[in-house]
């Protein structure tokens, strides 16, 4: 799971933040603060894995804390959340670290996008090994065989997949998919095609849109799992 911090000013904002957080697959709110003080407290005893971070708050601003949470030495991903809209705030935030930066009002899905985005870079770069210039570029803008690249009009025959999908990956998952007697989660796929566990979702997701396989939920203790078994006649 990965652990986030929210740190918002305003109280509906922030519970609108949270669940559209949790409702992404792998994310979870673990704390949540009204202003950057208070924010900086919780990163310091929780060290979460990603803050999202509003602009303007009383006490120490989205400015003020991310400069003081990177002076710190925190890794946490920061992606920002935020109304304000001038060049000066948005450049002092990229240059100071942030992932991303949203400009309210924002939507559920551009969040997730954020989200699996941040979890694909940081999931790859902490595989191991060297990166060619393609594999560099994919992580960086988005293009390639796994980016997150908004998708284009879906085909079953797979003569126009979204954009970031390669029909060879596909074709891995499906035969894998085809060898299995019963439901799989997106983690399993990842583990035993060879790719990054967001990368397999983005697969599935395309999948489960087009009508070739069946998505179902498995209910237990916690978060529920999503699992895939494929159509085997479509």
């Amino acid at each position: 799971m990965v652990d986030v911090i929210l740190i918002e000013d305003d109280p509906m904002v922030r519970e609108v933040n949270r669940q559209f957080v949790e409702s992404v697959e792998g994310f979870r709110v673990v704390g949540t603060a009204s202003g950057g003080l208070e924010g900086m407290e919780l990163i310091r005893r929780m060290n979460p894995d990603m803050v999202i971070l509003d602009i303007y708050m009383p006490g120490l601003d989205g400015v003020q804390t991310l400069r003081q949470l990177r002076s710190e030495g925190h890794a946490a991903g920061v992606i920002v959340i935020s109304a304000a809209n001038d060049r000066d705030t948005i450049r002092s935030m990229v240059q100071g670290g942030a992932d991303d930066y949203i400009m309210k009002p924002f939507k559920a899905e551009r969040v997730r996008e954020a989200l699996l985005r941040w979890l694909q870079r940081r999931e790859e770069l902490g595989s191991g090994g060297a990166l060619n210039q393609g594999e560099l570029d994919r992580l960086l803008h988005g293009s390639g065989s796994s980016g997150l690249a908004p998708s284009s009009p879906l085909s079953k025959s797979g003569d126009s997949l979204p954009k970031g999908l390669q029909a060879a990956t596909l074709a891995q998952i499906i035969r894998y998919l085809g060898l299995q007697p019963e439901a799989v989660s997106a983690e399993s796929v990842a583990e035993n095609v060879g790719i990054a566990r967001v990368t397999a979702r983005r697969y599935l997701e395309y999948l489960a849109k087009s009508g070739q396989v069946t998505l179902q939920l498995q209910y237990g203790l916690g978060r529920p799992v999503n699992l895939y078994s494929l159509n085997k006649t479509r």
